[in-house]
């Protein structure tokens, strides 16, 4: 075989796929397949045509996808809300939590003591913060509202007591003006010598609730010539202290017991 049967055969070889790369390419790659050859250069591998359609699948699949993705928030709005604004209130009878916090709130207050409703109450009120004191002003202050309170009790005391109306009720004894006191009384003991126990009964109208009140005690008094017994209605009169116990003398018998 000669060289230019061999040239022959090879270039048959290689006009193959020369063609097939012609035919995916183009008109272009098809009219002039020898002007590469003949300048010497080695034909460049065409892609197949299963990527060909690929690349051409992939910018029309990437614009399908962004369409949906722009549409979105102009059809159904905001894309967190998904019910619609005029949509009636569920049925089953319940209120809402915020139409039925105030009614519980207040049910709860009205179970606390009175002292914890005042503190609320004051805690709620509009204060404007003050500036800021030491430890000597905040007592200070407080020693200052403590007297302006007290001055105002006072106040409101003696109002009342002004308006308030003298009752009709039994009238004060009269006291005599005499140097020494003297008290009438029973004799209850005589057991002592030249001693006597003498009880003296008081009854006395108190002075806001206008009752009689009665109450008695025990003096005990010095009698000279034992005249005194038991039951006996006697006066005596205060003295010097005679003994350990005794202030009183006595005077004279008013009444023997029966």
């Amino acid at each position: 075989m000669t060289d230019d049967e061999t040239k022959k055969e090879t270039a048959e070889q290689k006009g193959t796929p020369q063609d097939e790369a012609a035919s995916t390419a183009g008109p272009d790659a098809a009219e002039d397949p020898s002007s590469s050859q003949a300048a010497g250069e080695e034909p460049t591998a065409a892609p197949p045509a299963e990527e060909a359609e690929q690349a051409e699948e992939a910018p029309a699949a990437e614009a399908e996808k962004a369409e949906p993705e722009a549409d979105v928030p102009a059809a159904g709005g905001d894309v967190g809300s998904t019910a619609p604004e005029d949509a009636p209130a569920p049925a089953g009878g319940g209120g809402s939590p915020a139409a039925t916090g105030p009614a519980a709130e207040e049910s709860e207050e009205d179970a606390l003591p009175w002292k914890e409703k005042r503190r609320l109450e004051r805690s709620r009120r509009p204060h404007k913060a003050g500036p800021a004191q030491t430890a000597e002003e905040r007592a200070a202050a407080r020693a200052e509202g403590r007297k302006r309170k007290a001055a105002e009790r006072r106040k409101e005391r003696a109002a009342k007591k002004a308006g308030k109306a003298a009752g009709t009720g039994t009238p004060r004894a009269e006291r005599e003006s005499v140097a020494a006191k003297t008290r009438r009384g029973i004799v209850v003991s005589n057991k002592g010598e030249k001693s006597i126990t003498v009880r003296i009964d008081i009854a006395r109208r108190h002075p806001t609730y206008e009752k009689v009140v009665r109450r008695s005690r025990t003096l005990h008094a010095h009698d000279e010539r034992n005249e005194a017994g038991e039951g006996d209605m006697v006066r005596i009169v205060e003295t010097r202290p005679l003994s350990k116990t005794k202030r009183w003398r006595l005077v004279e018998v008013l009444e023997k017991a029966k």
